[in-house]
């Protein structure tokens, strides 16, 4: 069941819905590659709402038809200051494409999950069309697509090494990470700047460019000539391999990564160049993480938390998932090698404060088909919430891309009780019976153990209302593998640490009288995994009962540790080789492991197992086919008594 609202509770998606409002011109027009949720989960919302909040016209044209005349980007006319593109809080090929290339079930992100909504890298396509229809308009990207591709990056579906995607899609800035800070100060900049007498002038590319060479904004990026870089290149800067040193050379596309993700999770950042044909593009440094008074404003924006009435009649799949959740932080400080949230939020956790959250779960409870379960009260990982270093000092000195890998930090305060606060004053609202906690937890937290007691038995005292209170049924945990040297390569904790959860959730279980499952996420193809290490892990998690459902094959995106490994070859830290499986056949060899269980898969399994003389992993993935063809084996050649007869009266032949 769907809420009604009207239109003129939304951004302006139309000519009329603007006309409405009594405008002829928007500020800004944003053209978001998902579907136009009105919902701090999606991206474009935030962005529209908080602009709005400061005073801009803002409209957004969700999912525009890229074919034909392009009337969805000629609609509403010219901004008066720029176009900004979004193309989806997903990368659009990790959410159209599998990792074997194969078109997904479902684009969880457009109405009735169709696939034709979007075109393959939104970004590139949108900004082409508004640059050949507004050549004159400044275009700026945001969103994860161009936040992960600001530097030279591999393309996995292109398998090539591709340039900033400034230089693929011709745009004129981008805002990498978060955006609301450097997008309300550009917005600010170019109101300051542009004035003339009580009319607001019209922005063109050319001013644009040249406010920002003057001015240039924090967590942006810009491709200039090298005499137009603000300030010249200086021995402050990190000045990368060039895009074309990277072509010849990969290990210099293994170095520049290094620098990109230290830079990315450093509280005092330096600026980083890269030279790219005749032109730099310019990384300006990030700004500090958000306050909590900031996230909570972005929180608080008047949302209608609903999908425009456009849509009615129609399922988004993703807002589905979402609508009864609440997220508590950003940011994650885990690090984890082929993850990119760090990239994009940072490690930095930002919180909201607890009357912010509370806010928004009342809003919830207000929701005619809310009926009392809050579906996720999390975050990036759930149990990270007002975690920070006790000594910002040493944060500010620190580079390390994981506060948690390959051990805690001493400076990392890991104290649950904000978070028990949290969710028992959620409980104790009015309308709620129960909120769950979906995100993924990060059991290493919960099993380090603090020079503090008081804070080890906050852990201890979380575990079991997590699992008590707080499971659907099922608790998802993320241990990827079970190989320690994989493992290490994934920046994750030693599969140890997941027995000795497992054996806590069980226990708590027993004790509380419940029937509950942990559900494990394992990763194939990982850099530095063989076929071999797949073959241990099944072996490993049959003998915990695991049939594993949550699995994928490691799929390259672009800004990662892995990526950068299954691409160069090398560590980007180490530029040590790493082995990666990389042909579909290899990567499949890989994947049947975790489908032992399968009657279809068991002669396949078998045979490779025989072939990498690891007969102990059948005795212990099929005892029963194992004994089998171990008897068979150990018996005699027996012949029958008539063949031995025939052969002795057969005549022989000169």
């Amino acid at each position: 069941m769907q809420t009604t609202v009207k239109a003129s509770a939304f951004l302006p998606t139309t000519r009329k819905e603007m006309e409405a409002r009594g405008w002829e011109q928007a500020d800004i027009i944003l053209f978001s590659a998902d579907a136009y949720v009105d919902h701090p989960s999606f991206g474009a919302a935030v962005i529209g709402r908080l602009l709005e909040a400061e005073g801009w016209r803002v409209c957004i044209v969700p999912q525009p038809d890229w074919h034909g005349d392009f009337r969805d980007f000629k609609k509403l006319g010219r901004p008066r200051l720029f176009f900004a593109v979004a193309p989806g809080c997903m990368d659009s090929m990790v959410n159209k494409y599998t990792a074997n290339r194969r078109l997904r079930s479902e684009d969880a992100y457009s109405p009735d999950g169709r696939h034709d909504m979007r075109p393959e890298y939104p970004t590139i396509v949108y900004t082409d069309i508004l640059k050949r229809l507004f050549p004159d308009v400044p275009v700026v990207l945001g969103g994860i697509e161009a936040s992960l591709r600001r530097v030279s990056h591999y393309d996995y579906w292109k398998n090539c090494l591709r340039p900033s995607i400034l230089c693929d899609s011709h745009a004129d800035l981008i805002i990498y990470g978060m955006g609301e800070l450097p997008i309300t100060d550009l917005c600010r900049l170019l109101d300051d700047k542009l004035l003339h007498g009580i009319e607001k002038r019209k922005v063109e590319t050319r001013d644009f460019h040249q406010l920002l060479q003057r001015y240039p904004i924090r967590q942006t990026v810009m491709l200039c000539a090298e005499a137009d870089i603000p300030g010249g290149i200086t021995t402050d800067d990190i000045r990368l391999h060039s895009y074309e040193e990277c072509q010849r050379h990969p290990e210099h596309q293994a170095e520049n990564f290094r620098h990109v993700e230290e830079e990315s999770n450093r509280l005092t950042p330096q600026r980083i160049v890269q030279a790219t044909g005749r032109q730099f593009v310019v990384v300006n440094p990030p700004y500090p993480p958000l306050t909590t008074e900031q996230i909570d404003r972005s929180f608080d924006l008047p949302y209608t938390r609903l999908p425009h009435p456009k849509y009615k009649g129609k399922r988004i799949p993703a807002y589905e998932m979402i609508k009864h959740s609440v997220n508590i932080h950003r940011g994650c400080f885990g690090g984890c090698a082929f993850c990119t949230i760090s990239a994009h939020q940072g490690k930095f956790i930002m919180s909201r404060s607890k009357e912010s959250i509370l806010r928004e779960v009342e809003q919830v409870t207000r929701m005619p088909d809310f009926k009392g379960y809050l579906s996720d009260l999390g975050g990036p990982s759930a149990n990270m919430y007002r975690m920070e270093g006790r000594d910002k000092k040493l944060c500010q000195r620190c580079k390390r891309p994981s506060c948690i890998h390959p051990g805690v930090c001493p400076n990392l305060n890991t104290d649950h009780r904000p978070l028990i606060d949290i969710y028992r004053a959620v409980d104790a609202l009015p309308g709620i019976k129960k909120s769950f906690i979906g995100s993924g937890v990060r059991y290493d937290l919960l099993l380090h153990r603090s020079k503090d007691d008081s804070i080890n038995q906050a852990a201890d005292n979380y575990t079991r209302e997590l699992i008590t209170r707080h499971v659907s049924g099922r608790l998802k945990v993320a241990p990827e593998h079970t190989a320690n040297r994989v493992l290490q390569l994934m920046r994750k904790p030693s599969f140890s640490q997941f027995h000795t959860f497992k054996q806590i959730f069980e226990r708590i279980n027993r004790e509380a009288g419940l029937n509950q499952q942990i559900i494990p996420y394992f990763i194939s193809s990982h850099p530095g995994c063989t076929a071999e290490d797949m073959a241990e892990l099944a072996a490993e998690t049959k003998s915990l009962n695991f049939q594993l459902e949550q699995v994928q094959d490691f799929t390259p995106t672009p800004m990662t540790v892995s990526t950068e490994a299954w691409h160069t070859g090398l560590h980007p830290y180490t530029l040590q080789p790493v082995f990666s499986a990389k042909t579909p056949e290899e990567k499949l060899r890989q994947r049947m492991f975790f489908f032992w269980y399968k009657p279809e898969e068991r002669a396949k399994i078998c045979t490779e197992l025989r072939r990498m003389k690891r007969e102990d992993l059948i005795r212990k993935l099929y005892p029963q086919q194992a004994r089998t063809h171990k008897e068979k084996a150990q018996q005699p050649n027996k012949k029958s008594p008539r063949a031995s007869q025939q052969r002795k009266t057969k005549p022989k032949r000169f």
